[in-house]
């Protein structure tokens, strides 16, 4: 009989879905297969689930060659806010074997997919300011801002303060007493203020769900890094007063997402050829800003990233005897 493998978040979970350090080598190696020919991905397919924009479901395909040997789809359904006990992302991440075909399993992968977004981010940040961090700004206080938070305690230990809001406190006071015990000498500082909270920062991370840009051009300043990973959070005056715009990659999803980036390109406010650099260029060749300009960084968020995790948590799964298996025929 031919079996596929499943596994729960717990599963993915104990076969080292949280591993920051091989969530970067991903990263790292998924864009060396794409640059290489050897990885790809087409535009998601969106199904609108109501008036509000941020409820939808889309189908997100990709392959990943080399040792990932894996082609697949991320399944995934958003809502704006919870319902019940349900969550406001149901995922879930379809892997077949790249060389033949052959179905290997799938993978709750609402945790791999913010796993993968803050790992673009460590990445990201530690070639655009590769100077160092001393603070950070975190907005939002949702299950990115989360894994934001994790990866920053986990992958930046100099870093000696992170400044947080949002606008419900509490939701805020829940993400500090989540991570207080791994923040060591870091300080975690909230505020109720976003000014103050962005006063003196060298990286600023918008990881909110605001459906209404808020973050405007005196976030700017020179040296400062800001990081859009959340919805459609950054005024179009902010990315314009900007230095340098950077992205994780630039494709037909201009033509579709609802980044605040994209939004202004198809507004005839942007242009493509002021991307100064993306990821592979970043990455690859070494590009570097200079130091003392300010930065945007806008992460769409690749499929071909989830496609390569779950490919890695599956494979390791399997050594480990973890999961449960179904009969695929």
């Amino acid at each position: 009989m031919t079996t596929i493998r499943h596994l729960s978040r717990t599963d993915a979970i104990e076969a080292g879905a949280l591993d920051w350090t091989a969530a970067v080598e991903d990263v790292h190696a998924t864009i060396r297969l794409l640059r290489d020919g050897r990885a790809g991905m087409v535009a998601e397919s969106v199904m609108p689930l109501g008036m509000d924009p941020r409820n939808k479901a889309y189908g997100l395909p990709a392959f990943v060659g080399g040792d990932y040997d894996a082609a697949g789809l991320k399944w995934t359904v958003h809502r704006a806010e919870p319902i019940g006990d349900l969550p406001s992302i149901s995922s879930t991440t379809i892997i077949n074997r790249l060389a033949d075909g052959a179905p290997v399993g799938s993978v709750e992968s609402a945790l791999l997919t913010r796993m993968r977004t803050a790992a673009v981010s460590a990445a990201a940040i530690r070639a655009l300011k590769a100077g160092g961090i001393r603070s950070v700004a975190l907005l939002g206080a949702g299950q990115h801002a989360q894994s934001h938070l994790d990866m920053l305690l986990a992958l930046f230990p100099e870093i000696e303060a992170i400044h947080l809001w949002n606008r419900t406190r509490a939701h805020l006071d829940t993400l500090i007493e989540q991570a207080a015990a791994t923040a060591a000498a870091t300080r975690l500082v909230p505020h109720a203020n976003l000014a103050d909270a962005i006063a003196n920062v060298d990286v600023v991370i918008c990881c909110t769900s605001a459906p209404q840009p808020f973050i405007d051009a005196s976030v700017v300043r020179p040296g400062r890094l800001i990081m859009q990973i959340g919805f459609h959070e950054v005024m179009f005056e902010t990315i314009a007063a900007t230095d340098i715009v950077t992205v994780d990659l630039w494709g037909d999803f201009a033509n579709k997402s609802a980044k605040s980036l994209f939004q202004m390109y198809r507004a005839g406010q942007f242009s493509a050829e002021r991307v100064a650099a993306d990821l592979p260029a970043i990455l690859l060749d070494g590009w570097k800003p200079q130091a003392d300009a300010s930065l945007y960084f806008s992460s769409f968020g690749l499929n071909v990233f989830d496609i390569a995790f779950a490919a890695r948590i599956l494979r390791s799964a399997a050594a480990m005897y973890i999961g449960t298996l179904l009969p695929s025929i």
